[in-house]
């Protein structure tokens, strides 16, 4: 008997098949089927306050080097955020750093979330 393994990736939203098929001796063919679901984390983008190009730095403080700077009418996507150095921005005074990708960390007071709190879970630094 011989048992191929077929796959197919999927997407976000996207149903894919994985099946498992094998043949017997004059018998024909034996197939087992399984549905997969894939589902995606949905990902949301912030503005940085208008007119600011934005130092990332590569930790919570602005005791931390500057490793890029966002230009005017950035947005960004907040994976995790924790506290660090207090900084007052166009939308106020906090000590929330937003982590916008590996290693690279914005000051909350510069991003327009609509809250004052935490939007998102808090790092695991």
């Amino acid at each position: 008997m011989s048992v191929e393994r077929i796959e197919e990736t999927v997407g976000a939203g996207d149903t894919g098949v994985v099946a498992e098929a094998g043949t017997t001796t004059g018998a024909g063919v034996v197939a087992e089927v399984e549905i997969v679901t894939a589902t995606a984390a949905v990902v949301t983008y912030y503005p940085v306050a208008p007119g600011v190009r934005l130092n990332v730095r590569s930790g919570p403080g602005t005791g931390y080097s500057i490793v890029r700077v966002l230009p005017e009418g950035s947005k960004v996507a907040i994976y995790c955020q924790t506290p660090g150095t207090t900084v007052s921005g166009p939308y106020g005074t906090s000590n929330i750093w937003d982590n916008i990708a590996s290693g690279e960390f914005v000051s909350d007071a510069f991003v327009k979330t609509g809250s004052d709190g935490y939007v998102a879970s808090r790092c695991a630094l």
